[in-house]
């Protein structure tokens, strides 16, 4: 089986300091064995770039509770009031993004582009300190790629080489993420044997995926 790993192992893998791109949306589709894995080895100054820090006890929160993260880029933090006073503390950076940038970003990222042009947060205080480019008479607020030293990914199933698929809206944020990191670590839910997974509902193909997490 390609890359197989527990959670444990992988989680050493991963040294204090790493950036991470961690799926999920309010927690559904993050990988909640790695992030316990995580917090359980006590890591430490983590970059955490996801659509959101969910809850506490759940998701990414587990990792602001237990005083991983350093720096959060993310597209809000309303649901997490650990999240919001740890910035307001100056214990944790947090860069707000607009959601649709934000994933176009790590879009961009993974797919090797430049960055993002978008008129989202033009003439507002988002755009101080940015580069801005005009195209046929119009302005646009240049954004940066994003990419990561290693996608944490939640699946609904993988196959023994590594092709994923995912549900509902697990979907918002893994496949783009598993383009942008160096490093690609998914947790299925199970993992089937290769053909199990018709061809179509592939949504990231096991060439980008370094090592499965598997339970026990």
């Amino acid at each position: 089986m390609k890359g197989a790993l527990k959670a444990g192992a992988a989680a050493e893998l991963i040294p204090d300091g790493a950036s991470l791109l961690i799926g999920g949306f309010m927690a559904v589709g993050s990988p909640e064995r790695l992030i316990d894995a995580l917090v359980a080895r006590r890591a430490r100054d983590l970059t955490v770039i996801a659509n959101d820090t969910a809850l506490p006890g759940r998701g990414i929160g587990k990792l602001i509770t237990a005083g991983a993260v350093r720096r959060v880029v993310a597209s809000h933090i309303g649901l997490n009031p650990e999240t919001q006073a740890k910035m307001m503390a100056g214990e944790i950076h947090c860069e707000l993004v607009p959601q649709g940038t934000l994933v176009e970003r790590i879009r961009s990222g993974g797919m090797g582009l430049g960055g993002v042009l978008t008129a989202t947060g033009l003439g507002t205080e988002a755009a101080e300190g940015k580069q801005t480019i005009e195209v046929e008479g119009k302005t646009w607020l240049v954004e940066p790629p994003i990419t990561a030293d290693y996608a944490l990914i939640g699946a609904w199933q993988a196959d023994y080489v590594g092709n994923l698929c995912y549900l509902l809206t697990g979907h918002n944020f893994n496949p783009i993420m598993a383009l942008a990191g160096r490093t690609v670590i998914a947790e299925p839910e199970s993992i089937v044997p290769v053909g199990v997974i018709t061809p179509d509902a592939v949504k990231t193909p096991g060439v980008l995926v370094h090592h499965l997490i598997i339970r026990g």
